[in-house]
């Protein structure tokens, strides 16, 4: 017929084809007289009147024109079911996600607010497994015996050095804290209370990582 049907509501099959950016004297044309954004565009004009609760789509904006790529993420928009999207698209993600499934390439999964909050999480975690080669290579190497040198501390630099280790503690435990903080799923539901979680968290790391060259700096001029 010369309607159909979208979300309970009857429309005029040109007025739905201007929604995809066709015209009117492109109604008559056989589709293998249409362009490659073109016939993608028929595509997604069917896909979005197919009824389904969910969509599970696999990588959808590759090899898509920019006009085709705008009228997909409208039409994503306005889908009224559930959406799965399997995508390196950041700008999709961001735009049309309400959460993430990151995968680790080890076999471990977690669930993020947000593109941000993984990445933010992809670098705390490898700042920690780089602590922990360190650590591991250093415990392992003998100690190099050198001359003693004459010590070149003031006396503040003294007194910070007396209390680094206490500092560097403190700061690893109130990264433990947030680390805990953060994975309590419960949080991801309230997307700035898990933003500024995840922000405290880099900083928390941050003040380690600083703390930690500190101390280097300071042992090797004692």
């Amino acid at each position: 017929g010369d309607n159909v049907l979208f979300q309970g509501s009857s429309m005029h099959v040109s007025g739905w084809a201007r929604r995809f950016l066709f015209r009117s004297d492109q109604l008559d044309l056989p589709v293998g007289e249409l362009s490659g954004g073109e016939r993608a565009r028929v595509l997604i004009a069917r896909l979005m009147l197919a009824p389904a609760d969910v969509l599970i789509l696999d990588e959808p904006t590759n090899d898509l024109d920019i006009p085709t790529l705008d009228v997909l993420e409208s039409s994503l928009e306005t889908f009224a079911g559930a959406l799965v999207l399997v995508t390196h698209d950041r700008y999709l993600l961001d735009r049309l996600s309400t959460e993430l499934l990151a995968l680790d390439g080890r076999g471990g999964a977690n669930a993020y607010a947000e593109l941000a909050q993984w990445e933010a999480a992809r670098k705390l975690a490898a700042a920690a497994e780089k602590r922990a080669v360190v650590a591991t290579v250093a415990a392992a190497s003998p100690p190099v015996k050198s001359p003693p040198a004459r010590k070149r501390l003031t006396w503040k630099e003294q007194k910070e050095l007396e209390t680094i280790e206490t500092d560097i503690q403190n700061a690893e435990a109130e990264v433990d804290r947030l680390h805990n903080v953060v994975a309590d799923k419960s949080l991801h539901a309230d997307h700035e209370k898990s933003h500024a979680a995840y922000e405290a968290l880099a900083a928390a790391q941050q003040r380690v990582e600083s703390l930690y060259s500190r101390w280097a700096e300071l042992d090797a001029k004692s």
